[in-house]
């Protein structure tokens, strides 16, 4: 591992920091990259980190419904399972983004 450098970030409205070290390829490729989108270091890699984090938390959010749509998304889940022609199949054969198809 080469040298390590520390990269502070600042969040929001610049109230709060994050430092990250990282070594020199890591920096040079943030930096190429960065160059590339015509950004900073600091604003690419808070952007990158943001939509990261949005993306796996989406799932997590809360959500509000109204009585009625309350009403239908409950009825949906009450509903017994039921078996969908080719879905056991199509989830379960490899396809060309596995490693050894």
């Amino acid at each position: 591992m080469g040298a390590q450098r520390t990269y502070a970030l600042v969040v929001g409205a610049k109230e709060e920091r994050i430092n990250l070290r990282v070594d020199a390829e890591t920096k040079r490729l943030l930096e190429n990259a960065s160059e590339a989108a015509g950004d900073t270091v600091s604003s690419f890699v808070l952007g990158a980190a943001t939509t990261a984090a949005r993306e796996l938390l989406a799932d997590r959010t809360v959500f509000r419904l109204d009585e009625e749509q309350w009403q239908a998304f409950d009825a949906a889940l009450s509903r017994e399972s039921r078996d969908v022609p080719g879905l056991s199949e199509l989830m379960t054969t490899p396809t060309i983004l596995d490693e050894n198809p």
